[in-house]
């Protein structure tokens, strides 16, 4: 009996139901290597069985765990100075004892935190503005490690926000290298318990870790042994050891994922045969004049690289992603009607009924003179409806489906499915796309978002797919001005909103999701719309739509409002993808603190597109720096893709695109941010070697192709590889 780790090997059976968390680095040799990586903590001396159980809560509970436990941060130790030898300005570290702690407070003041430290020399006094939650961490005579700009103030050293370390009292030779390792911890277990376990567990396990690359690779791609970065990603002698077994580290784990990617998109390729949909100059015409304008430069590279993917003899895979209201749709139109021109059926699936009955009216107003047929399929059709469309899709007497997730059903079968896009991709889970993919003979796929993606999310998302992108907007398109409004500024803005909806235009008013319950969101809209008709804009037409309302109540109130009878419309974020009111160039979002930046950015794009300038106001209630620093981001940019980068530095990946949706573990060493070059780096060289080695069946590839299939092989669906 034996259980499978996640770097391919197979450990012993009394360790099957113990979770790992070490990261996809190496491999293992066989026997008796194993029964040292599998020896449990407790039997460390520098761990034992009480203190192994606040390691479990770690989910550390083998050597092998704890020599992938990663620092979460370092200290350079190499300025440590003592406090009579500091100078004027210097960034510094320094080791001392808590000698005095002082909070002060007054009414409708910042909070001030003074600890005064000692080193048995001099004194310094750290301070922290605004946090007082740090008083309850410091305690009289407690050892610390501050670190930070050292600065003079009449007779007393002063550092103002400094970085700590809580020391252990038992260590003092812990401060003593150049860099010191700093670990996530739980309540119970300090810092010089896991530096201690880790050194015996290195001691113990590190000669049992097996090389995963050629030695010709590693020297090809300079990268460090794994024992070395193993032993120098802990413990590193100085900046330079520490770079190296981080690069070395870092590559691997991007290197791993990028490798599954390219075998699926190899093995995608091989299996599966698409009918090559040639566009000829004839077809190309044709499609253009049922177009009312005039291509962008970018939609029209975009139609190139989709037209150039739909002549092959297998499926296409591609992102097109683009700039709110950069004419994303056209493109999909002309690559599905590029589809029906071959006699193929193609779906066009959006992720809200709001927005496929959009997509619908758009496609019924460019398609008027045409002799496409349409239908849409969602959810509210009455069942003779929902029949009578199923049959025709099935009869090929339906070119293109419109929908949502009521498409991707066991009962509705294709003619003959040539092409599916997918709208707003990332709101969709894995599965439901495959399955949707399934439903013809190797379609052709496209997926669109109009939430600018960060070139290092695409490739680690959407590593198999290949990737258009639009950065210029339809012209005659107007700016958006972004305001952030204090409480004082609501009568202002009010008055500011009532005289542009005089003047002819429209407004949205969008109340922010209070918790997952519909009745809570609900509730909240309701609670807006009621203030609003009663109060602010008692003279207007108000319209209300949320989640709760019923499907034909939800058309007809979006339809009073494309149409202009309803001047506001109240809602929640239903209209944050994709509706398309030109006349409506007001938003006021409440609540703006409980968005994400990118989800910012998809509502405000709700009034940029028509001809007319756009308003956007935020009110918010900013309690934490992180949503400070989000809503200044978005009123200080209307570039959708920088606002992603700095929505990926702020939240990180997982938040920002759902990784747990696409069903990819969390990368345990890696920053994608940081770390761009390097996945850049290690995409190429994946591909490389999957060019050379698409199956991964040479020997000195072996431990690669296991710990590729052990870590992605189940959710990249690659378990027939090698």
């Amino acid at each position: 009996m034996s259980c499978q780790h996640e770097w391919g090997t197979r450990l012993p059976a009394r360790c099957a139901r113990q979770r790992y968390n070490s990261s996809v680095m190496s491999d293992v040799q066989e026997k008796p290597g194993l029964e040292v990586l599998a020896t449990p903590l407790a039997r460390l001396r520098a761990v034992g069985p009480r203190r192994a159980e606040l390691f479990d809560r770690l989910g550390l509970r083998t050597v092998l765990d704890l020599l992938f436990y990663f620092p979460r941060d370092y200290h350079d130790l190499s300025q440590q100075r003592a406090i009579r030898d500091l100078r004027d300005g210097d960034n510094v570290s320094i080791v001392a004892s808590v000698a005095e702690i002082e909070l002060r407070k007054k009414p409708g003041r910042k909070s001030l935190l003074g600890v005064l430290l000692s080193d048995g020399a001099g004194f310094l006094r750290a301070m922290w503005f605004n946090q007082p939650f740090m008083r309850d961490r410091f305690e009289v005579g407690q050892r610390v490690l501050v670190s930070g700009r050292a600065d003079l103030r009449g007779m007393m050293w002063q550092m103002v926000h400094p970085r700590v370390t809580w020391l252990d009292p038992e260590s003092v030779e812990e401060v003593t290298g150049q860099v010191l390792p700093i670990y996530a911890l739980t309540e119970g277990l300090s810092q010089f318990h896991v530096r201690r376990a880790t050194a015996e567990a290195l001691e113990l396990g590190l000669a049992k870790i097996e090389e995963a690359f050629p030695p010709d690779y590693l020297a090809a791609h300079h990268l460090s042994p794994v024992r070395e970065a193993l032993r120098h990603i802990h413990f590193p002698t100085d900046r330079e050891t520490l770079a190296a077994a981080r690069r070395r580290l870092v590559y691997q784990e991007l290197f791993v994922l990028q490798l599954g990617l390219s075998v699926r998109r190899h093995q995608q390729r091989q299996r599966a045969h698409a009918p090559p949909l040639e566009c000829t100059a004839k077809i190309d015409a044709r499609i253009r004049r049922l177009i009312p304008y005039e291509l962008t430069p970018g939609q029209d590279e975009a139609v190139r690289e989709i037209a150039a993917d739909m002549n092959r003899p297998y499926p296409m895979n591609r992102l097109l992603q683009g700039e709110v209201g950069c004419g994303k749709t056209v493109v999909a139109l002309y690559a599905m009607l590029l589809a029906v021109a071959a006699g193929h059926q193609a779906v066009l699936m959006a992720p809200t009924e709001v927005l496929a009955r959009q997509h619908a009216a758009t496609l019924e107003r460019l398609l008027a003179g045409s002799q496409v047929r349409r239908a849409l399929l969602v959810g509210g059709l009455a069942a003779a409806q929902r029949q009578q469309v199923e049959l025709q899709v099935a009869a090929g007497e339906v070119d293109i489906i419109i929908g949502t997730q009521a498409i991707v059903q066991a009962e509705l079968h294709f003619r003959r499915l040539g092409l599916v896009v997918i709208d707003e991709q990332h709101k969709f889970g894995v599965r439901q796309r495959a399955t949707l993919k399934q439903k013809g003979l190797d379609p052709h796929y496209l997926v669109m978002t109009a939430t600018p993606i960060p070139r290092s999310i695409t490739m680690t998302l959407f590593g198999d797919l290949d990737l258009s992108t639009i950065r210029d907007a339809p012209p005659g398109r107007q700016p958006v001005h972004t305001y952030l409004a204090t409480p004082e500024q609501r009568a202002k803005w009010w008055e500011f909103l009532r005289k542009k909806l005089r003047a002819g235009r429209q407004a949205y008013v969008v109340s922010p999701l209070v918790d997952d319950s519909d009745d809570v969101t609900a509730t909240s809209v309701e609670q807006a719309y009621e203030s609003l008709v009663n109060g602010e804009l008692a003279d207007f037409r108000v319209g209300l739509i949320h989640g709760r309302l019923g499907t034909a109540e939800k058309e007809r109130t979006m339809e009073a409002f494309r149409a202009g009878q309803l001047q506001v419309l109240v809602s929640t974020t239903v209209v944050e993808v994709g509706v398309d009111v030109p006349n409506a160039t007001l938003m006021t979002i409440e609540g703006g603190e409980r968005f994400g930046l990118s989800q910012l950015h998809q509502l405000r794009g709700r009034v940029t597109r028509g001809r007319f300038t756009g308003y956007c106001c935020v009110f918010a209630d900013v309690q934490t720096d992180e949503a400070r620093q989000r809503l200044e981001a978005f009123v200080g940019s209307t570039d959708g893709f920088k606002l992603a980068e700095v929505d990926l530095e702020i939240r990180g990946p997982g938040d920002l695109f759902g990784t747990r949706q696409h069903g990819l573990p969390p990368l345990r060493i890696a920053d994608l941010l940081r770390d761009a070059p390097l996945l850049d780096e290690a995409r190429r060289d994946a591909l490389k070697l999957v060019a050379l080695d698409p199956g991964l069946a040479r020997p000195e590839h072996a431990r690669l192709r296991r710990q590729m299939l052990v870590r992605y092989g189940r959710v990249l669906e690659l378990g027939d590889v090698g």
